[in-house]
């Protein structure tokens, strides 16, 4: 199973429209909405409460060993996120446990085990702000052993970047066979995301030679067409993630500043498109997270897929079929009336025994439910695989925030991989 388990399988029968977005950074105007529960314009409320900003969800992928926590622990801390007494601690405990370059990958990397080992497993989350978009930052885990994890952050970001190692050697182990580099690709074309930019990090082990950046880029470019992505929506920038050189101001280093005339890493970032988000569909959240809070009722974390939720709505939850009301509403720690399709948020819930929700529940509109079912049709795309997919044939889906055993009962037909027309009809 080790290799069926990449194809994470997209509900075609679901009606969640993948959206995805930021986490803002303003709460939202006007309290007294929740006591006389009139109904919101949400649009103007939006663009009231972004102060014109764009929300934007971004997951950071790679081989292990990229370099990936130190690249975006090193961005936060240029930007302001770190303060420099943290900072020293981090380096002061780095260097004790005789990991000096790992400093910056702490800011990221959080518990114990993961700073033991120097290897990211969970999703880090933190969000910070560029010139025009509100980022909420997901460092995925660039083990192998991990990729759950990463399916889970990467099925909540709209735009990545993926981090390579142009050091001569890793850049090959990375891409070639059994690399995560591919796999990473090709995973996160699959949940949706159709800009990326490219990271090729460590420059400065290759003293930034041109030809060594080109080769990388030119490698990777033919890989990522044959992946899906337009050669428009790719982008390269070479960056040392431990000196930070490139990453929040362009490198002053001559050697870099010869040849390479783009942007900086987080002018890159800058430079992603906003997706539309559906507001104006029905209200869909999959919970991510369930947990007791203090006082009466409990909480659930997620991502709001489409709609929005105001303090006082009721909402069904499926596949429980039960009904509850929500009481409060937390976004970035901080108590709101409202929040809309791609916040991340934290919903205080009464009405409804905790012993019945689950992670994976999703909680949508009284009006229009999720329909509850126990086979539907998929279309599956297939990478390296090396038995071959039969009638009964065993796999883990992955959705969202779930990974639940199911069996493919039944091949209907072999598309074509471009197209989608049908090539065979009732194939073995």
């Amino acid at each position: 199973m080790e290799e069926a388990d990449n194809s994470a399988l997209s509900p075609a029968s679901s009606n969640t429209s993948q959206v995805s977005e930021d986490l803002n950074s303003t709460p939202s105007q006007g309290k007294s909405s929740g006591k006389s529960k009139q109904k919101i314009n949400i649009k103007e409320e939006l663009e009231k409460r972004q102060g014109g900003k764009q929300l934007l969800n971004l997951v950071v992928i790679g081989h292990v060993d990229a370099g990936k926590s130190t690249l975006m622990g090193h961005l936060l801390y240029l930007l302001g996120h770190v303060n420099k007494r943290t900072m020293h601690k981090y380096e002061q405990e780095s260097k004790k446990a005789g990991k000096a370059s790992f400093a910056y990958a702490w800011v990221l990397d959080e518990t114990g085990e993961e700073r033991q080992r120097g290897v990211t497993m969970d999703v880090g989350m933190t969000k910070f702000e560029t010139k025009r978009k509100v980022i909420t930052l997901m460092d995925a885990p660039g083990h192998r052993d991990f990729i759950p994890n990463m399916i889970t952050g990467a099925a909540q970001a709209d735009v990545a970047i993926l981090v390579v190692d142009a050091s001569r050697g890793e850049f090959e182990a990375g891409f070639e066979a059994g690399g995560q580099t591919r796999e990473h690709a090709l995973l996160v074309r699959s949940l949706g995301v159709t800009q990326l930019a490219v990271v090729v990090n460590k420059m400065d082990q290759v003293n930034w030679q041109e030809e060594r950046f080109r080769e990388v880029t030119s490698k990777l470019g033919h890989f990522l067409k044959q992946a899906g992505f337009k050669d428009s929506d790719v982008s390269y920038i070479p960056t040392s993630g431990l000196s930070g050189e490139n990453l929040a101001k362009k490198s002053e280093v001559n050697e870099l500043k010869s040849w390479y005339k783009g942007p900086c890493l987080i002018d890159q970032i800058d430079l992603f498109k906003a997706p539309q988000r559906s507001i104006d569909k029905p209200f869909r959240l999959c919970a991510s997270d369930v947990f007791k809070d203090q006082g009466s009722g409990f909480c659930v974390t997620g991502k709001i897929e489409a709609g929005y939720v105001q303090t006082g709505d009721r909402l069904q939850v499926m596949p429980p079929n039960e009904t509850c009301s929500v009481k409060g509403i937390t976004l970035h720690d901080e108590a709101v009336d409202w929040a809309t399709a791609g916040d991340h948020v934290s919903l205080t819930l009464t009405g409804v025994d905790i012993i019945k929700i689950n992670v994976g529940c999703v909680f949508c509109s009284l009006s229009e439910p999720i329909r509850a079912c126990t086979r539907f049709r998929a279309r599956v795309l297939l990478f390296n695989f090396d038995v071959p997919v039969t009638q009964g044939f065993p796999v883990i889906i992955h959705y969202q925030t779930i990974s639940e055993p199911a069996t493919i009962r039944k091949l209907i037909s072999v598309l074509h991989k471009s197209t989608g027309e049908v090539v065979k009809k009732k194939p073995k």
